[in-house]
């Protein structure tokens, strides 16, 4: 029952650009286009971290829920493997109310997947003591798997060979119950999806704890407590296998009383903290055979993206270790799990990059020497070379790089003053200048011309020191009502002005046309300065959106405002 559509994908309309994902994306499986953020189904290992910190909610899981009703339907009987981390995703709700709610949904049976995690301790363990120096990885967590076999094929051979613990218990369910029957798994892992798909003949479908609430919620079906009828798990219940979903549960059930002082058995939890782990593991001089537990969520499964805790680590640790009552004695278990035929490696395709190639992409974002190098980060990558090879590589688009997008707006901002006939001001709630243009220091006199040519744009210059119109701006700046179309006599002239908001009781801009022209009648001046500063209020809005901090669109627009700027608008 396998199906093609991506498991994890971005709703292109809820996409604010902000790259959060591609700043945490372990992988950097994310390629921008057209402004969205959309994931690469073959690079990602779908640890659902995007899902998690988008804050926008734009990462969505495919919906596998209809398909599980289907199955329902479909199948005389269904059974669920459920993930042991239930217990501490259900805290207070007892086995038994759980597996009756299951049972109301149509299910024919629950059985815990802590049972084929025995069996996979069972086979590592008798691989532990052969004693034959060698690194072994557990394949329990997807996410881990699809890691090594993609980024770090040459440790794919150091996986064991065995399937997951779900896929264990699926093929025990099978053995028991007849081949012919449904199983449907949850937990609080969204990669299971992806295992589901390439292990349909084994496991059905996948859902989340969360697909499971939402369906209990479409139902109507609440977990039930006080009932006489005690509903128990088939064909029994699990016991060392339960700790599988902390960190350290793995090794648990493979070696009795394992110790962290011995490095036979090793856990590691967290993708950042593998990336550190698996570091040089080939270079490793081995006197005996070496096992690591390694998960991909921090503190284990009980911290899945779909977990509906996403905090209190120590608490459901402690929730785990309470419910897996087991004789140690016992441990480890004489059980076996099938092999694992088809796991190998299936790496990423790797590019190479030469340094002039490199060089030439810098420069196209203005990195021309390695001091033009910020690495900020603010484009998701770690640094500008790795974000030059995801343009190279065509995952990355130039107007991610924030520190050349502002670069670019300020350049063509200050194009557009320049070029402008009109006189352009902008200042801030204290009446300081942020920016203006030549003109505007024209219309004020010689000696403001001359203090411009000093300090062009006259950053911070007290607009009441220069202008003595400035109270005009103090109004706007308090009531927040533009002025608009209005004349003002200064000095010998007539100015026409248009004083607006850029951001209310904030930034204001503006717009001054002298209209006393000898040679020109002034009512045919006042017409034609009328139309000019008409076009210039949304240029000008513009230039002021420009000066701030959000200037990712800058490029188009502005090209688009020169080209109709510098055509002569007063002949």
């Amino acid at each position: 029952m396998n199906s093609p559509a991506p498991i994890i994908f971005t709703e292109r309309t809820e996409c604010q650009d902000c790259f959060k994902c591609i700043r945490e994306c372990p992988v950097k499986a994310i390629k921008v286009e057209n402004a969205c953020a959309a994931v690469i189904p073959e690079f990602c290992v779908l640890c659902g971290h995007c899902v998690e910190v988008c804050p926008n909610g734009a990462k969505h899981v495919r919906d596998d829920l209809e398909q599980a009703r289907k199955l329902l339907k479909d199948k005389e009987k269904v059974f669920v493997s459920l993930a042991p981390s239930f217990i501490s995703e259900f805290p207070g709700v007892s086995a038994s109310s759980i597996i009756r709610a299951l049972k109301k949904l149509g299910f024919h049976g629950v059985s815990e997947t802590a049972l084929g995690a025995e069996r996979v301790s069972g086979s590592v363990a008798a691989l532990l003591q052969d004693r034959t120096p060698r690194v072994m990885i557990s394949t329990a967590c997807p996410v881990v798997v699809n890691y090594l076999t993609r980024y770090y094929p040459h440790y794919a051979n150091f996986l064991t060979p065995y399937v997951s613990p779900v896929l264990a218990h699926c093929a025990m369910l099978r053995e028991t119950y007849g081949p012919s029957i449904g199983i449907v798994f949850f937990s609080p892992c969204i990669a299971k999806k992806g295992e589901a798909d390439r292990n349909s003949s084994l496991l059905d479908i996948a859902l989340t704890f969360e697909d499971l609430r939402r369906w209990l919620m479409i139902e109507r079906v609440t977990f039930e407590t006080g009932d006489d009828v005690v509903e128990n798990f088939v064909p029994h219940a699990a016991q060392e296998g339960a700790l599988y979903p902390i960190d350290g549960g793995m090794v648990a059930g493979v070696k009795a009383g394992c110790s962290v002082m011995e490095a036979e058995c090793m856990s590691f939890s967290g993708i950042r903290n593998i990336q550190k782990a698996i570091a040089g593991l080939n270079e490793i001089q081995l006197s005996h055979p070496v096992f690591l537990e390694l998960l991909a969520c921090e503190g284990g499964c009980v911290n899945g993206p779909k977990a509906g805790l996403r905090s209190a680590t120590a608490l459901k640790r402690t929730q785990i270790i309470q419910y897996a009552r087991y004789p140690r004695s016992e441990i480890p278990r004489r059980l076996s799990a099938p092999s694992w035929e088809g796991l190998r490696a299936d790496p990423v395709p790797v590019m190479g990059y030469s340094d002039k190639i490199l060089r030439q992409t810098l420069q196209t974002i203005g990195k021309y020497s390695t001091e033009d190098e910020f690495n900020c980060g603010g484009c998701g990558y770690d640094n500008c070379r790795e974000f030059a090879k995801a343009l190279i590589d065509g995952k990355a688009e130039r107007v991610m790089c924030v520190a050349y997008m502002r670069k670019l707006a300020q350049k063509k901002t200050n194009a557009l003053m320049e070029k402008s006939p009109s006189a352009i001001v902008l200042v801030d709630e204290e009446l300081q200048i942020i920016e203006c243009n030549q003109n505007f220091a024209k219309i004020l006199g010689p000696d403001v011309e001359k203090a411009f040519k000093a300090r062009p744009g006259l950053e911070g210059v007290p607009l009441q020191e220069i202008a003595p119109f400035y109270s005009l701006f103090k109004t706007v700046l308090d009531k927040g009502e533009d002025i608009l179309n209005r004349d003002l006599r200064h000095k010998k002239t007539v100015l026409h002005i248009d004083i607006f908001s850029v951001e209310k009781n904030h930034v204001v801009c503006g717009i001054f046309q002298d209209i006393t022209k000898p040679t020109i009648h002034k009512e045919a001046m006042i017409h034609k300065a009328q139309d000019v500063i008409k076009k210039n209020l949304e240029t000008v809005q513009q230039i002021a959106y420009l000066l701030g901090e959000n200037a990712a669109e800058s490029e188009v627009i502005l090209n688009s405002i020169i080209q109709s700027i510098t055509k002569p608008e007063l002949e």
